[in-house]
């Protein structure tokens, strides 16, 4: 059987988040129920991977664009012509026999994107169903000022935009076989979120305000006994909504 093409950046691999101390946050995301799988030694800086069987979030202890949406795509360094012929402008493009290959590019706000040519971990081992103390991922949330613009970007990228919502706040989801994307007004967060939903999320809120993980001040509208927004050490925002009726 012959299967669909990937979109121009290939697979989703993981979200890359850049911290200045991984030993610290490799112990947060462990407290919240992710779990590590084994990485390779592609990167010379210290390096992580934690998941909750769904998102796989890459810890790097480096200086870098955080959150970076990062993909695998074999033979990279030939589909150069498919992003010029998308207009997209590449911010990186490390490519040859010697080297790791890499290209970086940015959204029409910011949002940062790398393809690279080989995976950089194995994935984890965990129980079919198994969710963290956050709930069931949802989607990475991202501000934009333009949802037209970034629907615009996205799509040819293999993301396919739905009805703009208006709950719990306004924001548009785009989704895809592998990571779901949503963005959100700037006035509403100002920063990227990793958006989590349960229909047990009080309880679920309980449990990590009595850990002590540091908490933010959510918009006018979404109310504090069912929802929450979480900081990580290296600043990483964390949403959890409830799906409760």
């Amino acid at each position: 059987m012959a299967h669909a093409p990937l979109p121009p950046p290939g697979r989703f691999h993981e979200l890359s988040l850049a911290t200045d101390d991984i030993g610290a946050a490799v112990e947060f995301y462990e407290r919240l129920g992710f779990s590590q799988a084994p990485t390779t030694d592609t990167y010379a800086h210290p390096y992580g991977v934690l998941t909750d069987g769904r998102i796989y979030i890459g810890l790097h202890q480096r200086r870098a664009a955080s959150p970076t949406v990062t993909f695998v795509r074999p033979g990279v360094a030939a589909s150069l012509s498919e992003f010029a012929a998308l207009g997209i402008e590449l911010t990186l493009c490390r490519t040859g026999e010697e080297v790791f290959n890499e290209i970086g590019f940015e959204g029409p706000h910011g949002e940062s994107v790398r393809i690279i040519e080989a995976r950089t971990y194995s994935p984890g081992e965990r129980v079919a169903g198994e969710v963290s103390l956050c709930g069931d991922f949802a989607q990475l949330s991202l501000p934009a000022t333009d949802f037209a613009a970034a629907r615009s970007f996205w799509e040819p990228l293999g993301f396919v935009a739905t009805e703009e919502a208006q709950a719990p706040y306004a924001h548009l989801p785009l989704t895809s076989d592998h990571l779901d994307l949503a963005f959100h007004r700037p006035g509403t967060f100002e920063a990227a979120l990793l958006v989590f939903r349960a229909a047990d999320m009080p309880q679920r809120i309980a449990t990590l305000r009595t850990l002590g993980v540091a908490e933010e001040a959510l918009p006018r509208g979404i109310a504090r006994d069912a929802n929450a927004l979480f900081t990580g050490p290296e600043g990483t925002q964390l949403l959890l909504i409830s799906d409760r009726e």
